[in-house]
């Protein structure tokens, strides 16, 4: 059976994120939601998305497909219930599809083609870029059990001081000296070539991904994410980085979602409590409003590529595109579009040219190619992004 993840109409939730990504490429846990579903299916999935992200991410069909819908994370008894479905039948849970089985997975959904098949529980699923932070513990909790189940971690060295060690992993080439690692509140996973430096105080749960580094002294709450090769420091409470991203200083970050290639300079600050303890209203990017997170903390959501100069200071509830470049002194507004170069004092567009130049360059320190392919997805951003920017 081939299996594609699809975008569905979930898309627009997810923004700014998924400008550059489908919606099953969003990291949450230990894994991306796709790897999540192939390491459950012990295959390889494809993506179906917008046709400007579908060079990067393409979709591979094949006689019989089986559709899943992007923003649900796989458990056992789902992926069972998915690999039961017979053609023409579509699994459904409180009227939203959940997969569907098709000889055509490049058209349009459409509920009179199918068998309604229903699911008799509610998946764990992602509705807003909120959840990615809000629901991030019972998603390292399944990662977890999901990576680890059966194994063995490698010692943790006697330096540090562990409580709940046994829910302490530590994969190869992962390295942690005169640490405190709290495992009570939740696992702490540190990935293949990871490395905790010393004097880090960690209260999980927590992933640690691939060749991720925490820097000396980092104070880390949990449920937080850091993904594959990011670099961080300060303090960092209930937060997810994708890949690639740093907050490598003092600081605090907390309860955000940060993408990839990011960097938030030294001592950059993000609010996640307004100062009236008030619920936190978000930007989104589908009513072109502020919507009610229903949340009384909440932080930053920051699109791939963007970066904060020095001693930023930013917003409860701040929403920054792809490619913002953000600098000075002052609280900037709450939303900055994507291609903005300022601060609070006023944005101007930020210059493709210049900023592919940084695209490249912080590309270039971690052997990645920035290539054609990358450029013109930001080129498609920036045409879409064009109405928000005032110059």
């Amino acid at each position: 059976m081939n299996y594609i993840l699809s975008d569905g109409n979930q898309r627009d939730s997810f923004l700014p994120l998924t400008f550059t990504r489908p919606v099953a490429d969003i990291r949450i846990g230990i894994l991306t939601i796709k790897e999540k579903w192939e390491k459950h299916l012990n295959e390889s999935l494809s993506f179906k998305t917008e046709p400007y992200l579908s060079e990067k991410f393409p979709l591979k069909e094949a006689s019989e497909n089986v559709v899943i819908t992007g923003n649900v994370l796989p458990d056992i008894d789902l992926v069972k219930k998915i690999k039961q479905l017979k053609p023409s039948e579509a699994l459904y849970y409180d009227n939203m599809p959940v997969a569907y089985r098709t000889a055509s997975a490049s058209l349009e959904f459409d509920t009179s083609d199918y068998n309604r098949v229903e699911l008799d529980y509610a998946p764990l699923k992602i509705e807003h870029v909120w959840d990615i932070f809000s629901k991030n513990g019972e998603a390292v909790e399944a990662d977890f059990e999901l990576l680890t189940k059966g194994r063995k971690s490698l010692p943790i060295s006697s330096t540090n001081q562990v409580v709940n060690p046994e829910r302490v992993f530590l994969e190869e080439g992962a390295k942690v000296e005169f640490s405190i690692l709290n495992a009570s509140t939740g696992p702490i996973y540190i990935g293949k070539n990871a490395e905790i430096m010393e004097g880090c105080i960690v209260r999980g749960g927590l992933a640690l991904c691939n060749s991720a580094i925490l820097k000396m002294g980092a104070k880390i709450y949990g449920p937080s994410t850091f993904g594959p090769f990011c670099k961080v420091g300060g303090e960092v409470n209930n937060s997810v980085l994708f890949a690639y991203s740093n907050k490598g200083h003092e600081g605090f970050l907390g309860n955000s979602v940060l993408g990839e290639w990011c960097n938030l300079g030294a001592d950059t600050n993000t609010s996640n409590l307004k100062n009236n303890y008030a619920e936190v209203r978000l930007w989104d990017y589908s009513t072109e409003g502020f919507a009610h997170t229903g949340l009384q903390f909440c932080g930053l959501v920051m699109g791939d590529h963007s970066k904060c100069g020095i001693n930023t200071m930013l917003n409860t509830g701040t929403v920054v595109g792809v490619s913002a470049n953000i600098f000075g002194s002052g609280y900037p507004r709450n939303f900055v579009p994507s291609f903005s170069w300022g601060g609070a004092s006023g944005f101007t567009t930020y210059l493709t040219r210049k900023a592919y130049e940084a695209a490249s360059a912080m590309m270039k320190r971690r052997h990645v190619d920035f290539n054609a392919v990358e450029e013109g997805i930001l080129n498609h951003v920036f045409e879409l992004t064009k109405k928000w920017r005032k110059s």
